[in-house]
């Protein structure tokens, strides 16, 4: 299977909600993936802190994307099973980044450690991410 390229998957996003959170992919690979998304008006909470719901899709998107990344495109889906998060940290940086490492790669499931953090590398949530391959409806 070929691994989609950052261009291609920021492509894929175009018109969806990580693209409303203005969520990019800086780095695909096929046992780690990275993505970058801006705190601003956003994804920010009314206190003008960072949302931990926009930290959770961040981190549900990095994770589905590894996974989307290393199916079998023309064969299967990926949906979330079960996602978790540990907020340990706020931020004042202008940006957050995630990056997700492939924890079990099984015929069905696949687990993904991802950890977000701000500009100065502090810590701002320790997850876990828990998908589902099914297959495309039709096969």
């Amino acid at each position: 299977m070929k691994l989609l390229s950052v261009e291609d998957i920021n492509k894929i996003c175009k018109g969806s909600l990580i693209d409303h959170l203005g969520i990019v992919f800086t780095e695909s690979g096929e046992k780690a993936i990275k993505a970058v998304m801006p705190v601003d008006s956003r994804t920010k909470q009314p206190m003008g802190l960072l949302h931990g719901g926009a930290v959770m899709a961040l981190v549900e998107t990095v994770g589905s994307v590894g996974s989307y990344n290393i199916v079998d495109r023309e064969k299967f889906d990926v949906v979330g099973m079960e996602i978790n998060g540990n907020h340990i940290g706020n931020t004042k940086c202008k940006y957050v980044y995630a990056k997700a490492r492939l924890l079990h790669k099984g015929k069905r499931t696949h687990v993904w450690g991802v950890e977000v953090f701000d500009e100065d590398h502090k810590a701002i949530s320790i997850c876990r991410i828990t998908n589902m391959v099914i297959e495309k409806e039709g096969m």
